[in-house]
């Protein structure tokens, strides 16, 4: 029963992260492909980036709790919030563009939305890996993408590196 539950939800939180990166591509393609260019063209650059911009902010977010519950002024929670839904929305477009590049590498015959399913699949899949897709693949992914959406604010189009 348990293995049949597992699997359940494996399958369900495929078919959304399917569906995220579909829509997400579809309502942002120009940033969405910024940030492919960028992770492809600097991917160091946008490691460091991303590594950094995930520590501080996950320290701000931390120290804003704390914060928090320290003075017992729950009002220091909602800049927290705001920071945490940030840092989200930027790994979540940073593993779009990510997506986005993984497809044009391994399924390049593929139409676009066929592309992205399969890409997101294969990525999504690949960090379900026990320990090795956890704590390795994810955390680089995340960080490579994030470091990647951020830079696309300090480059100019056309010109990753």
């Amino acid at each position: 029963m348990e293995l049949l539950q597992l699997g359940a939800v494996l399958l369900y939180g495929s078919l959304a992260l399917v569906a995220f990166f579909l829509v997400l591509v579809a309502l942002f393609p120009k940033r969405i492909g910024r940030t492919q260019a960028i992770a492809e063209g600097m991917p160091g650059r946008s490691l460091v980036v991303g590594v950094v911009n995930l520590i501080f902010g996950a320290a701000v977010v931390l120290a804003l709790i704390a914060l928090a519950q320290w003075t017992h002024v729950p009002l220091f929670g909602v800049p927290a919030l705001v920071i945490l839904g940030l840092v989200i929305a930027a790994v979540a477009f940073g593993l779009g563009g990510l997506v986005q590049l993984i497809g044009t590498r391994l399924f390049p015959e593929q139409p676009g939305p066929r592309r992205t399913m399969a890409a997101t699949l294969a990525l999504g899949w690949a960090c379900t890996l026990p320990f090795v897709g956890w704590f390795g693949l994810l955390p680089l992914t995340a960080a490579i993408g994030t470091g990647a959406f951020i830079l696309t604010f300090f480059t100019q189009p056309g010109h990753p590196q």
